[in-house]
């Protein structure tokens, strides 16, 4: 019973979700096109001529947000390169080249290095979370690697002066993620953006310029 209670209220605040709403209108995929809006508006990430990769992209709102920054109205294509990756599959965005499999994996890492060409990426956004299981410590960790994947994968690929945004979430190994981040970035925030649910523990970490590049 009190599942059913706790699917109802989150169907009830789904439907009435302003940001659900507003990403139905908009014809965003989910409502967390809003989150990056948000720290985007906030920190200037996204530029044109930019190489930017979208880590754990599906369903593709944040590939979408990005897409219509690198656009030039009245222009085909975009001003700047698109790469976006996920375990699941994604129903295609124009102008955004999809990836479907682990980047942790040597064969999906050499056919993103092939698309590079050799050129390093300006920005990673990563908003992958992993499956919780609701035990604290088992979560931490989970939660944790996750980050850590996104670090390894901007040391190798990122330029020196570029910036990573990583969802994460707060409690147990929060500050731990946050030291590592320091240790790599000379810039580190965290940002809560308004789109992220007040209930919800998560929170973005935003790393720029590396401070050594690999």
């Amino acid at each position: 019973m009190a599942k059913n209670r706790f699917n109802t209220a989150w169907l009830h605040d789904h439907i009435n979700d302003p940001y659900v709403k507003l990403a139905q209108r908009e014809g965003y995929r989910a409502r967390a096109a809003y989150k990056l809006k948000e720290i985007d508006e906030q920190d200037h990430l996204i530029r044109r001529g930019q190489i930017i990769v979208d880590l754990g992209a599906a369903p593709g709102s944040w590939s979408q947000y990005a897409r219509n920054k690198l656009s030039s109205p009245g222009k085909a294509g975009l001003d700047g390169r698109i790469v976006a990756l996920d375990m699941l599959p994604m129903e295609p965005i124009a102008d955004v080249t999809f990836i479907q499999g682990d980047f942790r994996e040597d064969a999906v890492l050499r056919q993103l290095e092939e698309l590079l060409g050799g050129e390093k990426v300006d920005l990673v956004i990563s908003d992958m979370a992993p499956n919780l299981s609701g035990v604290s410590v088992a979560d931490a960790a989970r939660i944790e690697h996750v980050c850590d994947l996104a670090l390894e994968f901007a040391q190798a690929h990122m330029k020196p002066e570029g910036a990573l945004l990583v969802k994460c979430f707060h409690g147990s190994g929060y500050s731990q993620i946050v030291e590592k981040f320091k240790s790599q970035f000379k810039q580190v925030a965290p940002r809560k953006p308004k789109a992220s649910r007040d209930k919800s523990s998560e929170t973005f970490i935003l790393g720029r310029h590396l401070k050594r590049s690999a």
